[in-house]
């Protein structure tokens, strides 16, 4: 299991274009992905259903054969987006 940290700098918090973007990257790994162990970031009702806002920290993780491609290329995906 590999996780990492992020404070969300986006003005409107994790909003629905975001979101979509990020199941989206989410449902290119076999890996299980979630977003502060409780919601499942392949599913975009559990992503927005979290209402993060700017200036909260979320915690990513992600378990499973290609943790490591996936938890690397989410960080660069939060950074880029969010």
């Amino acid at each position: 299991m590999k996780e990492f940290k992020y404070v969300v700098t986006d003005a409107e918090g994790i909003h629905a274009r975001p979101a979509g973007l990020l199941v989206k990257k989410a449902g290119e790994f076999t890996s299980s992905v979630t977003i502060d162990k409780s919601a499942d970031a392949k599913r975009i009702f559990g992503v927005m259903g979290l209402g993060v806002k700017t200036g909260e920290e979320v915690t990513i993780t992600a378990d499973g054969a290609d943790e490591d491609a996936a938890i690397a290329e989410l960080e660069a995906f939060f950074k880029e987006n969010l």
